[in-house]
């Protein structure tokens, strides 16, 4: 008795784990198209790259902005050597400059010396270059902001597309799956049939291979739905395989008209191609202002200490402190002559950059113009084409159910009730593919006019 109530107990247990894993399995796998939509925008690796060098170039523009600041430096050092010296004029290049006057003679005895200072430099005028430099951070993030708002609405296009081939692929799971279920009914009826004489047992065997054949489409369908599966778990970056909720997409047809506006201008693939050219003639100002002069000025307050006393006697440790102490301030106007064949290159070849980037915006506009053409087409088409394959299916359906009577009765045979089956099983799966091109032609036409509702707003 104890043994068969622990079974009892681990049996229920089981079960409860069960079916506790199935619904948290549901809860991660069953997904809306809404809800995929936010799952991509949030997880996807590429889009979270283009977000942080979006931030990256706005933080950039305070970066520039900061050059209208001043620099301040405060330095202390403390040093150890001797004191020879001579006066003259060299390039301190790789050299540790000497201070002081020139020495009656060598002297090896070192002491100690130190120097401080605060100096202030700070480029006051700039006669527009910085303001140039400024809006060219400007420029580059705006480009990089519109770089991410194009890959957002490419990849949002690219995971609704996804969840519409995955849709359609379970509706091909379950046409075949019917399908399945139709030759094993005609498949029985065959048997009872060859039973009591009224069909040769040939009919058997060609349905049983019906059958088979079947099962195999029905098979084929499922591989090609778990692909549908993982290639939207790519998209939404999850582990788990997405089931798909809204499943009404393909039983009806969308409210879709060809579109005859041709004004692009919000398009994310337009804007993005616009901040380019603007980020280029961004540079090619900058490279104009880059011959200017530029007015500096600079202050110092600083001190000197050293072990060497003026009577020529040395204190080895007195040079730590400092004994001496000035201060200084100025002007400084730096004008780069020989800079002005180089900026012309530099501006001549961003010319040349500017003109190309405004070449890929006219080839941007004109694409998406081509693209409307054709999208406009295949709206007209699909349209129609549901309408024929809704009359085909119907027609199917009812020539289907009179050949099977027919069979049954004896007045038909095994091929014209194959013929039917097949065509009925063909009328199913082009009327969902008519409507799966119905709303892939709405997709199109969002993608082209760069605006998601006009897909969106079809489902809600």
């Amino acid at each position: 008795m104890t043994y068969k109530v622990m079974s009892c107990l681990k049996l229920v247990g089981a079960m409860l784990i069960c079916s506790h894993v199935w619904a948290q399995g549901s809860v991660d796998t069953m997904i809306q198209l809404n809800g995929a939509i936010q799952l991509a925008q949030q997880r996807y690796h590429l889009l979270q790259a283009r977000k942080y060098e979006a931030d990256a170039a706005i933080e950039n523009i305070e970066v520039a902005k900061y050059s209208r600041l001043p620099s301040i430096d405060a330095s202390y050092q403390a040093g150890f050597a001797t004191a020879n010296n001579l006066t003259g004029v060299f390039y301190p290049n790789g050299l540790l400059p000497m201070s002081g006057p020139p020495s009656l003679q060598n002297n090896y005895s070192p002491a100690a010396g130190s120097a401080a200072s605060l100096l202030l430099n700070w480029q006051a005028v700039t006669f527009g270059t910085r303001n140039a430099q400024i809006n060219v951070s400007i420029a580059e993030a705006d480009m990089y902001k519109s770089a991410f708002a194009q890959d957002l609405f490419r990849h949002t296009i690219n995971v609704i597309s996804s969840y519409l081939d995955l849709l359609l692929a379970y509706d091909m799971v379950s046409i075949n799956e019917r399908n399945v279920e139709r030759v094993q009914v005609n498949l029985q009826q065959s048997r009872v049939l060859t039973k009591t004489g009224l069909r040769p047992g040939v009919d058997t065997a060609l349905l049983t291979s019906e059958l088979s054949k079947a099962k195999i489409e029905w098979l084929n369908a499922q591989k090609k739905m778990q692909t549908g599966q993982w290639l939207l778990a790519q998209l939404i970056v999850t582990d788990v395989l997405p089931i798909p909720t809204d499943t009404t997409f393909l039983q009806n047809l969308p409210n879709v008209l060809p579109n005859k506006d041709t004004s692009f201008v919000e398009h994310p693939t337009i804007r993005y191609a616009r901040t380019q050219v603007q980020l280029s003639q961004s540079k090619e100002l900058l490279f104009k202002k880059t011959w200017r002069p530029a007015i500096n000025v600079w202050g110092s307050a600083f001190a000197r200490g050293s072990g060497f006393l003026p009577d020529g006697s040395i204190k080895t440790w007195d040079g730590l402190g400092l004994s001496r102490y000035n201060y200084s301030a100025g002007l400084q106007l730096a004008f780069p002559i020989l800079k002005y064949v180089e900026v012309k290159r530099q501006l001549q070849q961003q010319t040349f950059l500017s003109k190309a980037s405004e070449e890929r915006l006219k080839d941007e506009v004109a694409n998406l113009a081509t693209q409307q053409h054709l999208v406009n087409t295949a709206i007209e088409s699909s349209m129609k084409v549901a309408v024929e394959t809704a009359q085909q299916l119907k027609s199917a359906h009812y020539a289907f159910n009179a050949m099977q009577i027919r069979y049954n009765t004896g007045l038909a045979n095994f091929s014209d009730l194959i013929q039917a089956e097949y065509n009925l099983l063909r009328a199913e799966l082009e009327m969902k593919q008519s409507y799966w091109d119905a709303w892939k032609a709405l997709l199109l036409q969002a993608a082209v006019k760069g605006d998601l509702n006009v897909f969106l707003k079809e489902i809600k």
